[in-house]
Order: structure tokens, then sequence, then C-alpha cells
């Protein structure tokens, strides 16, 4: 048996709300029958904050500020691991991103509306979850020659 290395992608999302109270979903062209928290891959290197932050900005337009995670999901089928982070609006307006995204808007989002927009019910559970949290997983970037804190989020 030969001793192959774990290969894994890592994505990120975020419950992104404005000043209104509003939370931001996006609708992609690979999966236009739900709505759901813009997100992607994180590429190489890449902080998991700061991808969160890029990916929402490429995708809608808007800027973002990442204040913690409310979960991490695994989807075992297409070995996905979703980090899921709470953030506030900063600035910006919708423009999104045609190539992956067929329309974002911000939605008066409750548990009792939700199945009207989030149909698939493996996101619906993450964003009930980002909803209620009240508390944050803590998050921090290191570099390890030398030891140095880069970031961090709780």
């Amino acid at each position: 048996m030969v001793n192959e290395h774990p290969k894994h992608i890592i994505a990120v999302s975020a419950y992104v709300t404005n000043d209104n109270g509003e939370v931001l979903l996006v609708k992609t062209h690979w999966r236009s029958d739900t709505w759901e928290a813009p997100g992607g891959q994180v590429e190489v290197g890449e902080p998991l904050d700061e991808a969160v932050y890029r990916e929402i900005l490429e995708e809608t337009g808007i800027v973002v500020r990442p204040l913690g995670i409310t979960g991490i999901y695994y989807n075992v089928t297409k070995h996905i691991l979703s980090v899921i982070f709470k953030a506030e609006y900063v600035s910006g307006e919708l423009k999104i991103q045609p190539e992956e995204i067929k329309e974002a808007k911000f939605v008066k989002l409750t548990e009792i509306n939700i199945e009207q927009f989030i149909t698939r019910p493996h996101m619906r559970s993450r964003t009930l979850d980002a909803m209620k949290s009240v508390n944050f997983i803590p998050y921090e970037t290191w570099e390890v020659s030398p030891y140095n804190l880069l970031g961090r989020l709780e």
C-alpha cells in the first residue's frame, strides 16, 4: 500500500450582515437551485480570514471585516473542509462577478423564511449556526520559522 498524502479542499464563506440586519446571499451558476453565503476556495498559503475577505470582494464587490469562525463542516463526498465566518459589511456596492455568480442580494433572513432561500440542508445548517452564534472559535495565523503570530480572531 502506497502512503499517500491526504488531499482536501479548504473552502471559506461568511454570514455577512449589513447595518439593516440583512444577510448577503449569492446564487452561483453551478448551484442555481439555492442561495448561499458567499465564499470559495482558499489558495495555498493563504490565511483563512484573508481568503474569506478576498472571495467576498471578488464575487460581490463588498468589503467585509471577518469577526470570527462560527463553525467547521466537512463534506465527505467531495473532500471539502468548510470554515464558516461571521463578518460585517464595511463598504461597497453589490457588483457580481458574472463568471461565477448569477445573483447577489441582501435579504432579511430568519429561521422562519430560511428555507425559501437556502434549499440545500447542509448549507442551511451552517447558516443557522452562524445566525445563532454569539461566540467564536479562536483562529490564529502563524509563521513558524521564526515564530511570528500574524493574526488572531476570537
